[in-house]
């Protein structure tokens, strides 16, 4: 079995806690790295928050820098919620951007948003069927 951890770059890991807390319904597991790295539990994957300064490269082998305005994410975070309104009210009211109001499709709803880091992630609901109602 493999196990999914997920890594999510933030410039300001104090406010990255309380984003993910406020916003998600997170929690902080413990603290890594001399409080560099925050392990948040409550989703079915941990999700470490890393504080990475903005102006620094991900990697040697790639030129472009860490940069915390919106930008596109090619691996964007889905949250499943049992009530997509409520939990875009709540992510909204912690400081996430909402980009796009939630829209119904046959296997439910999905509200996209992007937290204080310029990262997108998408709220979703699912209908009884889910994505069987797509399929």
């Amino acid at each position: 079995m493999v196990q999914l951890l997920v890594n999510v770059d933030v410039d300001d890991i104090e406010r990255a806690i309380e984003f993910y807390r406020a916003a998600i319904g997170l929690h902080l597991g413990r603290r890594l790295f001399d409080g560099s790295v925050a392990e948040m539990l409550g989703a079915s994957s941990v999700i470490y928050l890393l504080a990475k300064p903005a102006g620094t490269l991900p990697s040697r082998q790639v030129a472009s820098v860490r940069d915390y305005h919106r930008h596109w994410t090619p691996v964007p975070l889905d949250f499943e919620v049992d009530d997509v309104g409520r939990a875009v009210d709540r992510a909204v009211a912690a400081g996430a951007r909402l980009e796009e109001e939630a829209r119904s499709f046959s296997w439910g709803q999905l509200a996209t948003l992007s937290d204080p880091f310029g990262h997108g992630f998408c709220l979703l609901q699912f209908s009884d069927r889910g994505y069987d109602a797509a399929a």
